[in-house]
Formats: C-alpha cells, sequence, structure tokens
C-alpha cells in the first residue's frame, strides 16, 4: 500500500512540473487546494492508464520498439498522456493535453521527474 501511496504523489509532482514548464497542459481550479486534490486525482487516473493500458500497448508495437531501439516509448508515453486527459475530461476533472507533440513533451518531462522522485522517494511495502 505503501508503494502505491508514494507511486501516486511521485506521479503527481510529475504533473505538476509539467503543467508547471508547458503552457499547453493545464491544470485549473478555483484554489491551490483544488488545484492539488485535482491533481492527485488526475495521479490516479495516470496511473491507472499506465497500469491497464500501456503494458498491452506496448506488447501490440513491440516491432516498433524493436525497430526505433526503444524510442516509440516517447510516442507511448504521449498516448498515455493524451488517454489521461481526455479520461480526466470525461470526468470532468481540470486537466487538459494540448496537442500530440505537447503530450509527447509532456511525456518526457513526466518520466524524468518521476524516475528522479522515485529514487529519492522510499518504496518498500
Amino acid at each position: 500500500m505503501k508503494n502505491f501511496v508514494v507511486k501516486t504523489i511521485a506521479n503527481a509532482g510529475a504533473l505538476a512540473v509539467a503543467v508547471w514548464l508547458l503552457d499547453k497542459i493545464t491544470l485549473t481550479g478555483d484554489s491551490t487546494g483544488k488545484k492539488a486534490w485535482t491533481l492527485i486525482l488526475v495521479a490516479l487516473v495516470f496511473g491507472l492508464v499506465n497500469f491497464l493500458i500501456k503494458p498491452v500497448v506496448k506488447v501490440l508495437t513491440f516491432p516498433l520498439f524493436v525497430l526505433t531501439l526503444g524510442l516509440f516509448t516517447l510516442i507511448v508515453n504521449a498516448l498515455m498522456l493524451l488517454l489521461t486527459s481526455w479520461l480526466a475530461d470525461k470526468l470532468d476533472l481540470s486537466f487538459h493535453v494540448e496537442g500530440f507533440w505537447t503530450a509527447v513533451l509532456g511525456g518526457l518531462i513526466i518520466s524524468i521527474v518521476a524516475w528522479a522522485l522515485h529514487v529519492v522517494l522510499p518504496d518498500e511495502d
């Protein structure tokens, strides 16, 4: 359970950095508390998307991973971020990613920041 909480906090932090750095990734809210709550909920959605859908996409596109020497991971991460944005819209969460190339850059930022936070935060169960 502790590992799940740590991963969710790391995802929320990574999403916050992406929102802060990129103008076309938006998170709106009336107050800081509402924005933080929305960010945690979006991090949960992002974690579920990465847990349930990303492995299936990676298996189905395995030849592209081999052909591009792993660079196709950037495209898959962008698609997961766009899917998270779409689901957030359906769940009435105020998180939006505008455009594919913004999603590629956002996915790269989120991957780097989440990795750094996983190094710093404890992850034992």
